[in-house]
């Protein structure tokens, strides 16, 4: 019997798949270590931005706190110089306020009544209008239209006033 005829349903396991399957994996494992070792090279790097960053806020703050403890200060001062000042100006216009008086009693502005100049005829003075004549002629009644009456003729014509 020969050994080609015989047919094999099944492959032999052989060591050298077994090493060649083996290799494969330590590639893949040895991909997956230089990708995590450089995102952790990048991470390294970013952490020590941040470090660096954050420093710099805490300097900055720092420094902001100086200077807002150095303006209230100075707020307080001025504030204080302000009240003073106030304080000396009430003192000083209290004190001036009978010269003022004074000045202005001795120097005040009298005018005389004025008086129209009604000379001149476009000038004149007018005087209301007296109306009475009128709303007493009107109060006879309601206003009849005139348009086909004798009187309609005459434009000047007003009624006669109710007995």
């Amino acid at each position: 019997m020969s050994f080609s005829l015989i047919s094999r349903t099944k492959p032999k396991h052989r060591a050298a798949d077994k090493v060649a399957e083996l290799k494969r994996q330590l590639k893949d494992q040895q991909a997956e270590t230089v990708s995590a070792f450089g995102q952790l090279i990048g991470a390294a790097d970013t952490i020590a931005i941040l470090q660096h960053q954050l420093a710099d806020v805490r300097a900055k703050r720092a420094e902001a706190e100086q200077v807002v403890v150095c303006l209230a200060a100075d707020l307080d001062e001025r504030t204080e110089e302000r009240d003073q000042a106030l304080a000396e100006a009430d003192r000083l216009r209290a004190q001036l306020a009978p010269y003022l008086a004074a000045d202005a009693n001795a120097n005040a502005i009298t005018v005389p009544a004025a008086e129209r100049d009604t000379t001149a005829f476009e000038d004149q003075a007018t005087a209301p209008i007296d109306v009475r004549e009128l709303r007493n002629r009107f109060t006879a009644g309601p206003v009849v239209s005139l348009h086909h009456s004798p009187q309609a003729a005459d434009p000047t014509h007003i009624p006669a006033p109710a007995a």
